[in-house]
């Protein structure tokens, strides 16, 4: 029976989160279930260690003031500023407001590391324009869908620090090593979008706007991009170069958004009320999630888990290939029914053992995980972009038009998945060779 138990957590967990209840309140419910009868009386001991282990790690400290940094920016005219001049520069392109939405959405997601921010603000600014001109309403949906999912592989990001911090890995090689896979997918979405548009005009035609004087352009640039993109180097510089930790960058770019605003003249009692409010209701989800996500694969393990998981990949006799295949595939799967904070809690306690066995260069395997995990935000049932999207999109905007529309892009995320695990130096390179020079 004792053996038994740690492989009846997982049904004992879908059925509570199919019935409704709260993921992370699920998490916890079954630890504590299942605590009690491999450990009897000492459950409290066990899962109070996990709780003190929680509670005490600085690398979570960084997300409130990440939090922080968005809602800021969020909530004044810094991002509408930048949307602005991405249509400035690339509405004459073949579905350049598709372009220009995906653009965006990469230097948005540079700048907050939230991915519900990037999708409903860029949203917000990018349907009605695409509307307009008539663009194709599947594209619509991919884009901002697909622009959204931008924020888990574009340091910095949220889902990164809570991935370095439950697999114990740098989070400064982590935030280097997704810097070629992110950029190469952006390159394959604007590729995509143009390439699509160059066939048929119909599905996202160029922007006939009045002609804009190449000094008006410099100096809209200036004063609606280059701003925001200091504050990215400063966040992302300061830990890539060894200058800052996590907590200490996310501090510095809450500061700097508060700067911004205060520059542009946005920044009210109303905006920091928001700001803050907005940053306590997340952190406190995230945070539970990740006590409930420890608790669960603390006693996973300890009843067993270790030793099932052990036994399962010896018996399949896999090599390191094999393994990685394995469990990016698992993920992938519980990416169309769990959110991917839920999914990096329960698996990666799990994974490592095996993966550190059989000598898999952590970093690599986690940026692996981190595009698989990118997935899981646009696959249905689940799909948060699919739920985001929803709620800013006209009703003209059916499900099946959101469905079809990430199609595409979900291919495409498949094949950067393949091209970093056939050239690894795609995720290893800039950690080896740049952090702390």
């Amino acid at each position: 029976m004792q053996s038994l138990l740690p492989a009846l957590m997982f049904p004992a967990l879908f059925i509570l989160i199919f019935l409704g209840i709260p993921v992370a309140f699920a998490l916890i419910a079954v630890a504590f279930g299942f605590g009690v009868v491999a450990f009897g009386d000492n459950v409290g001991r066990i899962l109070a260690s996990r709780v003190e282990g929680v509670a005490s790690g600085p690398v979570l400290a960084a997300i409130p003031l990440f939090i922080i940094m968005g809602s800021i920016l969020e909530r004044t005219s810094i991002a509408r500023r930048l949307f602005d001049v991405m249509q400035l520069w690339l509405g004459r392109l073949p579905g350049g407001l598709a372009v220009a939405a995906i653009a965006m959405c990469a230097v948005f997601a540079a700048a907050t590391g939230i991915i519900g921010a990037v999708e409903t603000v860029i949203g917000m600014m990018a349907i009605p324009p695409m509307l307009k001109y008539a663009y194709d309403k599947r594209l619509i949906s991919g884009t901002i869908c697909a622009g959204g999912s931008l924020g888990t592989i574009i340091p910095p990001s949220i889902t990164v620090i809570i991935y370095g911090s439950i697999a114990e890995v740098s989070i400064g090689d982590l935030l280097l090593g997704i810097v070629a896979p992110g950029g190469l997918m952006v390159v394959a979405f604007i590729a995509y979008i143009v390439v699509i548009a160059l066939i048929d005009p119909k599905v996202g035609p160029p922007v006939a706007g009045a002609a804009v004087p190449l000094r008006d352009k410099v100096r809209l640039t200036a004063t609606g991009l280059l701003p925001a993109a200091i504050l990215i180097v400063a966040v992302l510089g300061s830990i890539m170069f060894g200058i800052a930790s996590p907590t200490e960058a996310a501090a510095i770019g809450a500061a700097g958004a508060l700067v911004l605003a205060l520059v542009y003249g946005e920044f009210t009692p109303k905006v920091g009320y928001e700001a803050l409010r907005k940053s306590v209701s997340i952190s406190a989800m995230v945070m539970m999630i990740v006590l409930g996500g420890s608790l669960f694969s603390g006693v996973f393990l300890v009843s067993g888990g270790r030793a099932l998981i052990n036994g399962l990949v010896a018996d399949l006799t896999l090599g390191p290939h094999g393994l990685i295949a394995l469990f990016l595939l698992i993920v992938f799967l519980l990416g169309f029914v769990l959110d991917w904070i839920t999914i990096v809690l329960i698996t990666v306690p799990i994974f490592l053992t095996p993966l550190k066995a059989a000598g898999v260069d952590q970093v690599w395997f986690g940026v692996l995980m981190l595009v698989v995990i990118q997935t899981s935000y646009l696959t249905p049932p689940m799909a948060p972009a699919i739920f985001y999207f929803r709620t800013i999109a006209p009703p003209a905007i059916t499900y099946g038009h959101m469905v079809r529309g990430i199609v595409p892009f979900v291919a495409l995320q498949i094949l950067v998945l393949a091209a970093v695990w056939l050239w690894p130096a795609l995720a290893t390179f800039l950690p080896k060779n740049l952090l702390g020079f």
